[in-house]
């Protein structure tokens, strides 16, 4: 019986980083603002569409840990883009919202958004882009 040979190339994970790279690179290319990550994107996007949130929630909705969220929201508040105060109820609980120059901004970025994604499935053919999605989809 022959032994699988273990192979870097054909690991999930390593594919998965690879995929994300040439993702990260696209956004930071055509985002339209090359202050704004990756990470902070979707905090600016979640705020938009949900309204004022606790920043535990807005992590919680874009998937970061806690550490992860901090650093977004410092960073967005320092250039302005966003506010941030205590809730009146519980001061150790923050609330953040857009400010009008992070909705400003915001609703500028999110017009390539779409060309970004695209930029990202080029590679692939229309039928195999809506499998990838609906498969990362069901493992996230």
């Amino acid at each position: 019986m022959s032994e699988r040979r273990y192979r870097l190339e054909e690991q999930v994970g390593h594919l998965l980083r690879r995929a994300h790279q040439r993702h990260t690179a696209i956004f930071q290319e055509r985002i339209g603002d090359p202050q704004i990550t990756a990470t902070q994107y979707a905090a600016l996007v979640k705020l938009l569409d949900e309204g004022e949130l606790s920043q535990n929630h807005l992590g919680r909705l874009t998937a970061m840990d806690p550490a992860t969220i901090q650093g977004v929201i410092r960073r967005l508040e320092e250039r302005k883009l966003i506010e941030v105060r205590a809730d009146g109820g519980d001061r150790r609980r923050r609330l953040v919202r857009l400010s009008p120059g992070g909705k400003a901004l915001v609703r500028k970025l999110m017009a390539n958004g779409p060309g970004i994604s695209a930029a990202t499935l080029e590679p692939l053919a229309a039928d195999e882009a809506r499998l990838l999605l609906a498969l990362l989809k069901k493992i996230a």
